[in-house]
């Protein structure tokens, strides 16, 4: 059960643990950056116990994870979906996974906080991400006034001869990509002189071929740069940069430039942790 309000569990608790949830993947190097994350979430969250569990394709399951949490001796345990965004994983299957789980320990109690979504850290990481191809966000990575997102032909465009469309993975449930339209307007607030769009790899619209397409015939950039909004390494993010690849045969007046996922980095475990609600920030080196 998801209980409502999440309150922030005080250090003083040092009998709650945290339950890591990946989605999984069959690909070894995405698998492999999941455990680099969850142990820089453990480092985040000393000396509160920490399992990781993967939901789909590998091991450790759901309820492996939780037996390591209850041997550790906790009596409540706030499970963290490592999630972008809220859809029918993170609403129904981690849930009922969990409940099952906890049905085994009759007496230590659960709660479940949201994904990730737009956590600060993670807004900052997505815009860094952006910087890096090549685009210089405005004076202190301030908000700035926007236009030009998700409306491809119908704004009043800056003055650019470079686009960025931010792709997600996609999902059937509406909120989700709400989520995702969202998070593409407030990354677009750092960067007042690009234009910037929406895409979905699948199970939503609009597709990426179709965007690119669009953007192209109605905005003639010289440069466009998709950012995979994905957390590792792994058969979508090559799957984006296939059709890519298709897009520059379509058109090759335009360079395109793929940005890098987000990847097992600190700032993507300071945005779960605080997230989660528990845990020290670790300093920055």
């Amino acid at each position: 059960m998801l209980l409502k309000p999440l309150d922030k569990l005080s250090d003083a608790n040092e009998s709650a643990g945290l339950l890591l949830i990946g989605h999984g993947t069959r690909d070894q190097r995405g698998t492999e950056e999941f455990f680099r994350l969850a142990e820089l979430v453990r480092q985040r969250m000393a000396p509160r116990p920490v399992a990781e569990a993967l939901l789909e394709f590998q091991t450790p399951t759901i309820s492996d994870a939780w037996q390591c949490l209850v041997d550790q001796g906790v009596d409540h345990v706030r499970v963290a979906p490592l999630l972008l965004f809220a859809a029918g994983h993170a609403k129904q299957d981690i849930p009922e996974a969990v409940a099952a789980a906890a049905s085994q320990t009759p007496g230590i109690t659960w709660d479940q906080c949201g994904p990730i979504s737009r956590q600060a850290d993670l807004i900052r990481w997505v815009a860094h991400r952006i910087e890096q191809c090549g685009i210089p966000a405005g004076r202190n990575g301030q908000d700035r006034p926007v236009s030009g997102t998700n409306d491809v032909g119908n704004e009043d465009s800056p003055n650019s001869d470079t686009a960025v469309i931010m792709v997600g993975r996609g999902s059937h449930d509406p909120c989700a990509q709400a989520d995702m339209r969202v998070l593409t307007e407030v990354v677009a607030r750092r960067f007042p002189d690009v234009t910037f769009d929406t895409a979905f790899y699948a199970m939503a619209q609009p597709r990426l071929p179709e965007v690119i397409d669009r953007v192209v015939s109605m905005r003639r950039p010289r440069r466009i740069i998709v950012q995979p909004h994905l957390l590792f390494m792994g058969r979508l993010y090559e799957a984006i940069q296939n059709q890519i690849d298709q897009a520059n045969v379509r058109h090759r007046d335009v360079t395109f430039v793929v940005g890098d996922y987000l990847g097992p980095v600190q700032a993507v475990a300071d945005a779960l942790a605080d997230r989660v609600g528990l845990g020290r920030r670790v300093a920055a080196s």
